[in-house]
């Protein structure tokens, strides 16, 4: 005899056929697609989001360097300009010349009866004719030097002015540029030594003073100036 379901049919089991499996497999694909790209699409927003916020901080610290950099650039130049105001210092110390003191010895060992008419001097060197300086030597020390144009009765006492001026202060050498009567008459003035010699002398002094400078303030010739006149 065969069995009969009596079971209605849409109240009885559904069996699997398989025939729907590979849609199945389908929108599980898909769905795995679509989480992948979601994940990638986190993933590379976090990135993006980090590479910013470093972004961020790199320009914030390049400003903050900026800004450092600004504050010791003004210390860096405030030091340029301590330097260049001591060099100015420390060069016109070097070339201070004492030339009142100078001027005070020089009239202490001039010979009787003589005079000045023109006195010249300068802490870069010996002038040329046409009243420039001569160029220094690179890296060389300045020589003060001082000429002096004066008249005297003798052509001898040239020759011991000469030797006093050799012991002015600072001096290191004294030479004759000229030293001649003018005429054999006519009457010294100023302008003119008339019958009287002329003498054309330079003095060249040290460049720089001596630590141990000699007194001061004395009235008297020294005797290493010759004792005057």
């Amino acid at each position: 005899m065969r069995a009969v379901n009596l079971i209605p049919s849409e109240q009885r089991r559904a069996k699997p056929s398989g025939n729907g499996s590979g849609a199945a497999y389908i929108v599980v694909g898909v769905l795995a697609v679509f989480l992948v790209m979601a994940v990638a699409s986190v993933l590379t927003s976090n990135k993006v989001n980090e590479n910013e916020t470093k972004a961020a901080e790199a320009k914030q610290e390049a400003d903050a360097l900026e800004a450092q950099a600004a504050q010791l650039g003004s210390f860096t130049s405030f030091a340029a300009i301590k330097e260049q105001r001591l060099a100015s210092v420390v060069t016109a110390a070097q070339t201070r010349f004492d030339w009142e003191r100078l001027m005070r010895e020089v009239s202490l060992i001039m010979p009787e009866g003589s005079w000045l008419r023109t006195t010249s001097a300068s802490v870069l060197g010996e002038q040329s004719p046409t009243g420039e300086t001569a160029t220094q030597t690179a890296g060389a020390a300045l020589t003060p030097t001082a000429t002096f144009v004066g008249c005297t009765k003798k052509q001898s006492e040239v020759a011991t002015l000469m030797v006093r001026m050799g012991q002015l202060h600072r001096a290191t050498d004294v030479k004759l540029n000229q030293s001649a009567q003018e005429t054999t008459d006519g009457e010294a003035s100023i302008d003119s030594c008339g019958s009287l010699y002329q003498f054309d002398v330079t003095v060249s002094f040290e460049s720089v003073a001596p630590a141990n400078e000699a007194p001061r303030g004395s009235v008297r010739v020294p005797a290493s100036l010759g004792g005057g006149s």
